[in-house]
């Protein structure tokens, strides 16, 4: 059975505009690659009640989750702690993250020139950046190698991502292949519809509805009333497995007919 997939953005930054989310669209865009699609998606600041009921309601959810942003180490950085709480374990250095984290620090002091220092105090408080909830399980970053994690439940699992689109996108195509390679479905969706000039959608529900009905697919319906090119118009179609998108859209496209309406171009999308 294909998993469901959600989505946290995590960041007081987003929510004020100071910075447009770019999460959204490539997480889209990385699961549709591998003929998976995003169900929900969730914003939230940065305070800490919230960010925690946010997490309970993922690790609830029974759903595979991606939350981006708010695990650095720095005082607005809350979803380690946040992901503790919501799971009700402690949190600790996970070994493998200190590893990893300690080697970033030796990089970073041989590219500089510098000696490594590891029990300097800046560096000591690196570490918290490797601090997991109990159980967590790493999630490698080829960028700087400072890691992220995943929690998982009897029924939800998060995987938590830096808010770097730099760092958290090639981890998000990792998680992806790594752990969910046998959903992989790509191929198996495609999208076919039709413009329709001068309709009403409440005129169309009918149809809509029957289509869906007798078919295993989902007809969708997306009004316009300013697009550039097409101007006031309908988009109508269906969506789904490709043999049976065919065989939907072909029971529209008649349904349709009696109609006597202006239809503009057809689009598919796979």
């Amino acid at each position: 059975m294909q998993p469901s997939f959600g989505l946290i953005i995590v960041g007081d930054e987003i929510l004020s505009g100071k910075r447009a989310d770019k999460h959204l669209p490539k997480t889209i865009e990385l699961l549709q690659a591998r003929g998976l699609a995003l169900s929900w998606v969730r914003g939230v600041g940065d305070e800490r009640s919230r960010i925690t009921e946010a997490l309970r309601d993922a690790f609830a959810s029974g759903d595979q989750v991606f939350c981006c942003g708010g695990i650095g180490a720095t005082p607005d950085d809350h979803t380690r702690q946040c992901a503790a709480a919501a799971l009700g374990v402690d949190l600790v250095l996970h070994p493998e993250a200190k590893a990893l984290i300690q080697e970033r620090m030796r990089d970073v002091a041989l590219e500089k020139g510098l000696p490594y220092e590891p029990d300097q105090p800046d560096n000591l408080h690196r570490l918290n950046m490797g601090v997991f909830p109990v159980g967590a399980q790493i999630i490698p970053n080829p960028y700087n190698k400072i890691p992220g994690f995943t929690c998982a439940t009897e029924r939800g699992t998060v995987h938590f991502l830096p808010g770097f689109p730099v760092m958290a996108w090639p981890m998000m195509a990792w998680v992806l292949d790594e752990r969910y390679a046998e959903q992989h479905q790509a191929g198996s969706w495609m999208e076919r519809s039709v413009v329709i000039f001068g309709a009403m959608e409440a005129t169309l529900t009918p149809l809509m509805e029957r289509i869906e009905a007798e078919h295993p697919i989902k007809v969708f319906s997306l009004p316009s009333v300013d697009h550039p090119v097409h101007g006031r118009h309908i988009e109508l179609g269906v969506k789904g497995e490709p043999a049976a998108v065919g065989l939907a859209f072909e029971a529209l496209m008649n349904g349709l007919a009696p109609f006597d309406l202006r239809l503009g171009p057809e689009l598919v999308r796979s």
